[in-house]
């Protein structure tokens, strides 16, 4: 069977059978539909391999708050209605997957969820982007589930526009948020640029290159948030970070400084790439240009980049006073990296409450 991209497949599927079900069973129904739920697809990036698990038409419905008592109603003509293939895929799924829609007798369940929209919100990201979005907010909410919910696709809006308005709300940072979180990318880098040379100077290639390879990963999500990218997880952190405009002089030095080469080579693929991002950063014009170019480590025969000079070039530059006395901490996922935490909103809103400056007075 010819592969078709999951996002082809899901707004054909939602064109040609879920409006005309709806249309003809539940007329009066306002709803949105989508695919923003998860999956290599909403990025642009699977591929005839994405297709071996959970594969096939799918979808998500939403109704207004007014209309949740319709749920029941809903979920019970899909489940009559749908068909058993489109375009040669089979519309029911086996398996576990929490994305996909409701379990039948037989266990396979088809892929068409139908929420109410603010509820949706809510469990995704733990609040509902209508109320608006704060501090809190952004810097509680992975950049991977903000990769999915602005990525994906909107297949139809007849909620008055709720569903583009909630996406549009999350397409990027506040300005003041963006230096912070920037801020805290390069302050990692500012804690560990050193220690790559340090281990090479006694004889640790291996603890060298799994700095290094630390330092890669911090500053490739550096340069997507430089770019306005959401960074994704892992598995895409490569793919999307080369497909950015200008990325391909970083690339070749992470590359070397990943590579076989010895610590000299390792060195000068780092340097080019944090020299390379400090000239986003002033690109930017969120701070003043810091203009940093590599430098020895105090007396040690070893480059960094001094990056913590940077990081406070764009805390100097925040104008919310409360935000700027911060803890460089960042966005949760720049802390805090482990699956079953960044997928579940409840842990992670749990866990960035606790890190939250203390109010003025409390105690």
């Amino acid at each position: 069977m010819a592969f078709l991209p999951g996002l082809t497949l899901a707004r054909r599927y939602h064109d040609e059978v879920l409006a005309p079900i709806l249309r003809r069973r539940c007329p009066d129904l306002r709803y949105a539909a989508g695919r923003l739920d998860g999956g290599s697809e909403l990025l642009g990036l699977d591929t005839a391999r994405s297709t071996d698990h959970d594969w096939g038409p799918r979808a998500q419905l939403f109704v207004a708050a007014g209309d949740a008592g319709r749920l029941p109603e809903v979920r019970a003509v899909l489940e009559a209605e749908l068909p058993a293939e489109f375009l040669g895929w089979p519309t029911r799924f086996a398996g576990d997957d929490a994305r996909l829609g409701v379990v039948d007798p037989a266990g396979a369940r088809h892929g068409v969820s139908v929420t109410e929209l603010g509820g949706w919100w809510r469990e995704r990201l733990g609040f509902d982007p209508a109320a608006g979005v704060g501090v809190e907010d952004w810097l509680a909410t992975p950049t991977q589930r903000l990769a999915e919910v602005t990525g994906g696709a909107v297949f139809h809006d007849g909620l008055g526009g709720a569903l583009t308005a909630g996406r549009a709300a999350l397409a990027w940072y506040p300005d003041d948020v963006w230096r912070h979180v920037l801020a805290a990318g390069w302050t990692r880098v500012a804690q560990a640029e050193h220690l790559p040379g340090r281990c090479a100077e006694v004889g640790d290639e291996l603890g060298s290159r799994v700095v290094t390879a630390g330092l890669a990963r911090d500053l490739m999500r550096l340069g997507l948030l430089l770019r306005r990218r959401w960074p994704p997880y892992d598995k895409w952190l490569g793919t999307t970070f080369a497909r950015l405009p200008e990325a391909a002089p970083v690339v070749a030095g992470l590359a070397d400084a990943l590579g076989p080469g010895d610590w000299a080579r390792r060195q000068a693929g780092l340097v080019d790439a944090l020299e390379a991002l400090a000239g986003w950063t002033d690109e930017t014009h969120l701070a003043a240009p810091v203009r940093a170019r590599a430098r020895t480590f105090h007396s040690r025969p070893f480059l960094v980049l001094d990056a913590g000079r940077v990081a406070a070039a764009l805390r100097a530059a925040i104008t919310d006073p409360g935000l700027r006395e911060r803890p460089l901490l960042g966005a949760v996922d720049q802390y805090l990296h482990n699956v079953d935490v960044l997928t579940d909103a409840r842990h992670v809103r749990r866990l960035a409450g606790a890190l939250r400056p203390e109010e003025p007075g409390a105690g």
